[in-house]
């Protein structure tokens, strides 16, 4: 489904000595192609080669300006990423990526991740958008999350005591990922005899003008203190005009033995909607890509998930679209009208009401299963936010080629 890069690193590779020897550095053309659909704020991300002795690089689109990327250089090769704002579909755009021997120009990052007392904190803009809490809980979480009008989207219990607010399912973190049944062991709920998440390390803390980036490390520990497997996550903030639009991917490494994922509805990505967005305690609503409204999205299939209300008298939205890579796509939604929010691929017994076949998956020792998920907070409904436009953006990327 994804399309990959086409880019011979033999034929830069030559490029860049031969243009090393003549005294200059080789020019990268990039062509970006709209070809099944049209494309607003993506954030793409490319690999090229870095010639020696350059020390700054610069895209540009063809015969126009400057454009604003990040650019990450390691063992030689550079990533490059940048968001493209707008392009109808059938049309392509021309970049130039160039290298220059001048120091690059320092670039105030526009997405600020920055780390504090047992949180990372991310800002766009200056202004507070999460903070990923990674100590002094049963597992990480991202709380507050702040939507496109300056307001929080998520539930504050338990982590705050907000008065009037819900405070049923204390495990509901506002946003975390963990499962209720991995090797037998509890890890969605919290307390006496429950598995925990507990981080190892940070891989990656990066501010930046496209995309800030958290990439961290952790063990899974059952009740008895034996650790079950680890996990690799990576959450992207990117720096758009319109909402707020993160990707989630985490990878369940079974570093231990085998790691059987139980069929169980309580898992897996999740998130607790603010009160005010909820069907049964505000006047929200919840719609699928199957046209699947409120309750009736319970335990159903689907590419993606909209959940919609009002806070602060404006209509907020918060999407979340399944990968067409991950595992058992299109997920199951374990989406409640009282502001559960979670995508499971898992639980098939409970979502279907049948014994047989089971949602239980077994990663063998050694191997590994990737989760991705893109969340999209919005102003108005799943309809004015257009989540099926943005959904096929997702799913069918631009075709990008570098020559």
């Amino acid at each position: 489904m994804r399309r990959l890069v086409v880019l011979s690193v033999a034929a830069c590779c030559l490029a860049a000595a031969k243009c090393q020897a003549a005294g200059t550095f080789p020019t990268y053309p990039i062509t970006v192609r709209a070809a099944e659909t049209g494309y607003t704020e993506v954030p793409l991300s490319r690999t090229c080669v870095w010639p020696p002795g350059a020390r700054s690089l610069h895209l540009w689109e063809a015969g126009g300006k400057e454009v604003p990327c990040d650019v990450d250089m390691s063992d030689g090769m550079c990533g490059i990423t940048w968001i493209l704002r707008e392009l109808p579909k059938g049309a392509s755009r021309k970049y130039l990526v160039k290298f220059s021997d001048s120091p690059p120009r320092r670039q105030a990052p526009a997405v600020r991740v920055f780390h504090w007392q047992g949180a990372v904190e991310v800002s766009i803009d200056g202004g507070l958008f999460t903070r990923y809490y990674f100590a002094g809980a049963p597992k990480p979480y991202c709380w507050p999350i702040i939507g496109p009008t300056g307001k929080p989207v998520t539930r504050a219990f338990p982590m705050e005591k907000v008065e009037g607010e819900s405070k049923d399912h204390p495990h509901h973190r506002s946003m975390w990922f963990t499962h209720g049944s991995v090797n037998g062991q509890d890890f969605w709920s919290e307390g006496d005899g429950k598995g925990k998440t507990v981080h190892r390390k940070f891989e990656a803390l990066d501010s930046a003008y496209a995309v800030g980036r958290i990439r961290e490390r952790n063990d899974w520990i059952a009740a008895d203190g034996k650790k079950v497997c680890e996990d690799v996550r990576d959450l992207r903030v990117y720096n758009v005009n319109k909402g707020r639009l993160m990707d989630f991917e985490v990878t369940l490494l079974a570093t231990e033995g085998p790691v059987t994922m139980g069929d169980t509805k309580e898992g897996m990505f999740g998130m607790r909607i603010a009160d005010s967005m909820t069907v049964v305690r505000g006047s929200g609503h919840i719609l699928n890509s199957e046209g699947q409204r409120d309750k009736d999205t319970w335990g159903k299939r689907a590419n993606w998930c909209d959940y919609w209300g009002p806070v602060d008298g404006k209509t907020v939205g918060i999407a979340i679209l399944d990968h067409p890579d991950n595992f058992r796509h299109p997920t199951y939604w374990h989406v409640r009208d009282y502001g559960l929010f979670a995508a499971n691929p898992f639980g098939v017994h409970d979502f279907l009401g049948q014994k047989e076949p089971t949602g239980e998956y077994t990663i063998p020792k050694g191997g590994s299963l990737t989760f991705r998920y893109r969340i999209y907070i919005h102003e108005g409904d799943a309809q004015q936010a257009d989540i099926a436009s943005l959904y096929e953006q997702y799913a069918h990327p631009p075709v990008v080629r570098i020559y």
